[in-house]
């Protein structure tokens, strides 16, 4: 019997570098995609999975990220005074249940191992999900959803892959894999970032991560990797053996909104679903093709 998923962690300390200079004043999480910030969706799709506690790992000059997620009092009165019912009610996903929501600062940007590492009170001996929220998954069922169902049946470790070009495998953690059924992969290693002759697969890691708690014991040496970073993945790799870890390839499209083009792509898609804004999408994208 495993342990059921029910907290989150969601790294969001970064600068935003490549998104200055709207990122000078804002984290780079509270960029609207549509009409919701990036972190919204994070938040959303772990709920969407049952996950009922949060841990923000944050940086200076974020706290906004925390306000978000708190009642806004005056704002909601006015709405109401005003008669603005259906706006009232767009703020509810904003809104989280008292004490759910913690966060822990990342005083050093020491990689994303560290951040994970700072969240290691939240955590405890339990298993729990990562997400980043530059990468919003557009699926039918969560991406972090799919994930629980996986682990559910397999236990261990299970995190979201997906193929890339083999030129970019310097980009990303990767996979080597030994059974594949064409959805569930065995996860035989990893490695960060190699370089394109020397990557074991072209199957990439993605923001998406169920994790057992003994992660802990390895981030905890505060080893460096690539980057001179402490590197998740390096500690996900000496994991292998030990419990059963898989990767699944998630049904879905995976949106990197930490790239300009890739968010640009992604308020393009989403807005086309929308039924109040997709036929003026798509009659306004004609005037560009």
């Amino acid at each position: 019997m495993v342990k059921t998923i029910r907290k989150a962690v969601l790294p969001v300390a970064g600068l935003g570098t490549r998104f200055l200079p709207a990122t000078k004043s804002i984290p780079k999480e509270m960029l609207p995609l549509v009409d919701k910030p990036l972190i919204q969706y994070a938040i959303d799709e772990a709920r969407d999975a049952g996950i009922q506690e949060f841990c923000l790992i944050t940086g200076r000059g974020k706290d906004s990220l925390i306000d978000y997620f708190d009642i806004a009092y005056e704002l909601e009165a006015t709405l109401k005074e005003r008669g603005k019912l259906t706006t009232l009610e767009a703020l509810k996903p904003s809104s989280l249940t008292a004490g759910s929501l913690m966060a822990v600062r990342q005083q050093e940007p020491l990689g994303l191992g560290h951040a994970i590492w700072c969240a290691r009170a939240f955590i405890g001996d339990d298993p729990f999900a990562i997400i980043l929220p530059d990468d919003v998954v557009k699926s039918n069922k969560s991406c972090v959803s799919q994930l629980v169902d996986i682990y559910n049946q397999t236990g261990g470790n299970v995190i979201a892959v997906t193929e890339v070009l083999p030129e970019h495998t310097n980009r990303y953690g990767i996979l080597d894999i030994g059974a594949d059924d064409g959805k569930l992969v065995e996860v035989k290693g990893l490695v960060e970032k190699p370089k394109p002759e020397l990557a074991p697969s072209n199957l990439s890691v993605i923001g998406r991560y169920i994790l057992n708690a003994d992660i802990l014991t390895h981030l905890s040496k505060l080893e460096r990797g690539a980057g001179n970073e402490i590197q998740l993945t390096d500690a996900m790799a000496k994991m292998i053996g030990n419990t059963p870890f898989h990767g699944l390839r998630y049904e879905g499209k995976r949106y990197d909104c930490g790239d300009k083009a890739g968010f640009l792509e992604a308020q393009i898609a989403f807005s086309i679903d929308r039924p109040d804004l997709g036929p003026d999408v798509k009659q306004f994208l004609k005037n560009y093709y």
